[in-house]
């Protein structure tokens, strides 16, 4: 016999959209701890060869083309998901995460392995906990978000002058907002991508898709963390 009573019909629904939540996010992290791997192994393994290294490191119009380039995909990706395909956007996601990967094959070449692989723990942590604290509080975090993209601009901003000034202090000022800024930005986008899933999705393509944009989203919260701790912790050789 059928149970109809509202009170059934309501649990039905919560369960429904547990499940679609959670496969969704899955679905996310999944593609982020790809996307993490295959960055290290792609920068671990360019620093070990000195042909590579001296060919992106030693030629500036190569090495700023990788930077462009990178930029170039984060922003096509973005813009254009809703008109690629699944296969397509997951293609030039991996291809970001492969040339950032090149580009961050520097910092295996300025600190030490293990200072690397520590702050890689302490960035997974903290990244962990502020994600937990973004899917779980009932807190509005827009607030926190606009305020972290704002201050974004700002370190970016500051950056560039700094690059002219090579001030130390503003160096460190910079690496310590930095962190600030990554910390809120994963809560809040740990929620963003929580909503997203509460609202549901046309089809599944349509998931997978908004599973990629999550993906490069934390993705590039947990590199940026990372870089910003490891210029606050990492020893240089």
């Amino acid at each position: 016999m059928e149970n109809n009573l509202p009170g059934s019909n309501f649990s039905q629904k919560q369960l429904d959209l547990s499940q679609n939540i959670s496969v969704y996010l899955t679905k996310v992290y999944n593609w982020m701890a790809v996307a993490l791997l295959l960055t290290g192994l792609v920068a671990y393994f360019t620093a070990q060869s000195e042909m590579m290294i001296q060919a992106i490191f030693g030629n500036r119009i190569l090495f700023f083309g990788l930077i462009i380039g990178e930029l170039a995909l984060v922003g096509y990706i973005s813009a254009r998901i809703n008109k690629l395909s699944s296969y397509n956007a997951t293609l030039l996601f991996l291809a970001y995460t492969v040339l950032n990967g090149l580009t961050m094959a520097v910092i295996f070449m300025a600190y030490t392995s293990a200072s690397i692989s520590t702050t890689f723990i302490i960035t997974a942590g903290t990244f962990g906990a502020m994600s937990l604290y973004g899917y779980y509080t009932k807190s509005d975090l827009t607030k926190i978000g606009s305020l972290a993209f704002m201050a974004l601009i700002g370190i970016i901003i500051a950056s560039v002058v700094n690059m002219f000034m090579n001030s130390e202090l503003m160096s460190w000022i910079i690496s310590y907002l930095g962190v600030a800024i990554f910390i809120g930005l994963t809560a809040y986008d740990t929620q963003k991508l929580k909503r997203i899933a509460i609202n549901g999705f046309e089809n599944e393509e349509s998931m997978e898709k908004s599973a990629i944009l999550g993906a490069l989203t934390l993705y590039l919260d947990f590199i940026n963390l990372f870089l910003f701790l490891l210029r606050i912790l990492g020893d240089r050789k």
